[in-house]
């Protein structure tokens, strides 16, 4: 892939939704230092281009709030727990973000104001203008909504062209395609094909504000390094995009 210049984008604004486990490398839990930077370095070309990049990142490398919850633990100490977590891996990318050269901003929906900006929908948006990548951390700041939700409700509020939503597979299949040699991997799809034959492409309330206020989802393998270059250039050789239109 050569350098994507900004006349080549076909996006403006979007908002890159990452797992927790993007910065545990190899460890079976926690933060690993080299794959964070190795990330960081990735975004950074992005943001590079001229894209206005912001950020939701999970936490499963650390903590699941559901898991903990179907474990015995209280489903709202459970979620905040997670939503804290979200915190730290954003804090952590921050910094990797900053040391590679890009100005980054963490905005929580838990106010904190000692580590992070609270969340305000319009500073988010004249930091993503002003050219820094912006990292939502804390969830919500509701239990009962997950990181993909987070994702689609500040996708909504900050005007994002697209959700880039980074998987381990590259798309949407008409099944597991790690267990079905037979799956179809689509190109596009509208958001009424992908709820009829049940396709697991974002949890249920964020899939609905995503169909609800129009805003196309693109699931990709964030492993496959020259994927995300393509989707801004419009190529989805390597990714499924879920819209109205399909």
């Amino acid at each position: 892939m050569g350098t994507i210049m900004e006349t080549d984008l076909v996006y403006q604004r979007v908002l890159l939704k990452l797992s927790g486990e993007a910065l545990k490398g190899t460890q079976p839990y926690g933060i690993d230092p080299g794959t964070t930077a190795a990330l960081a370095r990735r975004l950074v070309a992005i943001r590079d281009t001229g894209i206005e990049l912001a950020l939701v990142i999970g936490a499963g490398n650390i903590f699941r709030g559901l898991g903990a919850s179907r474990n015995g633990m209280g489903r709202v100490t459970a979620d905040h727990m997670g939503m804290l977590a979200t915190v730290m891996n954003s804090l952590a990318l921050q910094n990797a973000l900053e040391q590679a050269g890009a100005e980054t901003v963490v905005q929580s929906a838990i106010p904190m104001p000692q580590v992070a900006e609270t969340f305000v929908a319009r500073h988010a948006v004249t930091h993503l203008r002003q050219g820094r990548i912006v990292i939502f951390a804390a969830g919500t700041g509701n239990p009962f909504f997950t990181t993909d939700t987070t994702a689609a409700l500040r996708a909504n509020e900050i005007g994002a062209e697209a959700i880039l939503k980074a998987t381990k597979v590259d798309g949407v299949y008409s099944a597991d395609p790690e267990t079905n040699p037979d799956a179809k991997r689509y190109v596009s799809i509208s958001y009424r094909d992908a709820l009829a034959q049940q396709l697991k492409v974002m949890d249920s309330t964020a899939f609905s504000l995503c169909q609800d206020n129009e805003i196309p989802i693109i699931v990709f393998n964030f492993n496959e390094e020259h994927a995300l270059g393509e989707i801004l250039r419009g190529d989805l050789s390597h990714a499924t995009l879920v819209s109205s239109a399909g």
